[in-house]
């Protein structure tokens, strides 16, 4: 939404979209759920999403707007650290979690952001929110989970990627990169002082 009223619920103000992120983030689910319990109740079409968002690039931006066209509110659910790390690794994720959710509030499209922790339960924030729709992608969910799920949505709507190249491959890009950058620099040198010892080694 461009701009919602300020809502009071059980005694605390909770934001809808602003410009400022502690106007934006909502953590506790409880709230969360209130607030969304709220909007329903006037009226919109709550739209929810949810990934890592390392490193922001134009496909996250375009996945957003698309996404925002299936309602009137779009929540985000953003991979908490450790969440990254146990399903991509340990260089995963670049960005932390506070710069990445801060980052996803500065994108024009989403008006709600929360966290998704290591240890929730299955399908806890899509179970919390309810959307009216879930936006996804093909590589998210197999078929039976997607019909699974339209339990807890009004439906499933799976967006093609809105980018050519993603966050995992344009790091292994950089990666390649760097490596090739190092061996031009080094091997020379490594040369030098190689040649050094020999000659040493002879006198």
């Amino acid at each position: 939404m461009a701009a919602l009223k300020k809502s009071k619920i059980n005694g605390s103000k909770i934001f809808a979209s602003s410009s400022h992120f502690e106007h934006r983030f909502i953590q506790d689910y409880k709230a969360l759920a209130q607030f969304i319990e709220y909007c329903k109740g006037i009226g919109l079409q709550i739209v929810l999403t949810q990934g890592t968002y390392d490193m922001a690039h134009i496909g996250h931006a375009r996945y957003f707007e698309s996404a925002k066209k299936h309602g009137d509110l779009l929540v985000v659910g953003v991979d908490s650290d450790k969440k990254v790390r146990a399903r991509k690794g340990p260089d995963r994720p670049v960005i932390p979690e506070a710069e990445r959710l801060e980052m996803v509030c500065h994108l024009r499209p989403v008006d709600i952001v929360t966290l998704k922790e290591l240890n929730m339960p299955k399908w806890h924030l899509i179970k919390t929110v309810r959307p009216d729709v879930l936006i996804a992608t093909k590589e998210t969910y197999s078929k039976k989970q997607l019909k699974d799920l339209k339990k807890y949505c009004g439906k499933v709507v799976v967006l093609e990627p809105q980018a050519t190249t993603s966050t995992s491959a344009k790091l292994r890009l950089m990666q390649l990169r760097t490596a090739k950058k190092l061996g031009q620099a080094l091997t020379p040198r490594l040369m030098k002082v190689i040649e050094e010892v020999f000659e040493d080694v002879k006198k």
